[in-house]
């Protein structure tokens, strides 16, 4: 068993840092994340996962980090993880609140939005996402969260980040429902629609690191993380893995970094 086998969902321990900081597995999907944002960059964030990371950016390394959620506020920032869209504190610290239409018809559409920050429930090799139904839409065998706006953020954005969980179950051969179009069945589908955005440019699991190659927009392990082997990644894949020439290794997470995101999750308990 490796390292991080023990780790997953957030459980035991992952891994030390270079500080000699253990962190659980989630712990390094989250700084992972959070690294991959910078600047001042408009990122419209999803609920959960996504906004763990993009708050950690912005109490961390990207101070100027300008926070969108779909309820309408931007440029939030919570001092807590928000519990929902609708959570009063995104509202209390946002730059300015506007309304749901809004958001969609003069900030996404036009293309104002650098980053989408999403989750999913199920993802394939080219990056769509199911968050409707797992099984037959007609009688599934698990009815999900749903769309909400998160098929006009994979259509609209710059570009799509997707945080989730790995696990045969999450990464799939082929999604159930394709609830936010990713790149289809590989480069150029998103062309052929007229899609705005370059759709997911990286995925970051609780166990690497994923970027669509140049040609079919397959998604490739890019990175490990600290504590993983590819055996680990492989046996939570449902398909075929294409793997990196030059496969890296995620740094660990520094112990600022993890106070930093241990002190937002006290602050929401």
């Amino acid at each position: 068993m490796s390292a991080v086998s023990a780790g997953r969902d957030g459980g035991g321990v992952a891994g030390g840092s270079g500080d000699g900081v253990d962190h659980t597995s989630d712990e390094m999907m989250a700084v992972a994340a959070a690294r991959a944002l910078s600047g001042r960059q408009r990122v419209f964030v999803g609920i959960g996962l996504p906004s763990t990371a993009a708050n950690l950016a912005r109490r961390t390394h990207a101070p100027e980090l300008v926070l969108v959620y779909e309820s309408g506020t931007l440029g939030s920032k919570p001092d807590r993880l928000p519990a929902s869209i609708g959570d009063g504190i995104l509202a209390e610290t946002a730059d300015a609140v506007i309304s749901v239409p809004e958001v969609f018809n003069y900030w996404l559409q036009p293309g104002r939005i650098d980053i989408g920050f999403l989750g999913a429930a199920q993802l394939d090799r080219f990056g769509n996402i199911n968050t409707t139904v797992v099984g037959d839409y007609a009688r599934p065998r698990v009815r999900l969260p749903g769309a909400g706006g998160a098929p006009e953020i994979a259509a609209s954005c710059g570009e799509v980040y997707v945080v989730v969980r790995q696990s045969r179950r999450s990464f799939v051969e082929r999604v159930d429902f394709v609830t936010s179009f990713g790149h289809g069945g590989g480069r150029g589908d998103r062309e052929r629609l007229g899609l705005r955005g370059a759709g997911p440019t990286l995925v970051i699991t609780d166990l690497g690191v994923f970027r669509p190659d140049a040609e079919t927009a397959e998604l490739v392990l890019t990175d490990l993380h600290d504590g993983v082997s590819l055996d680990d990644v492989r046996a939570a894949t449902g398909w075929d893995l294409k793997v990196a020439p030059d496969l890296g290794r995620t740094p660990p997470p520094t112990a600022e970094e993890l106070a930093a995101l241990r002190s937002l999750k006290e602050a929401s308990t």
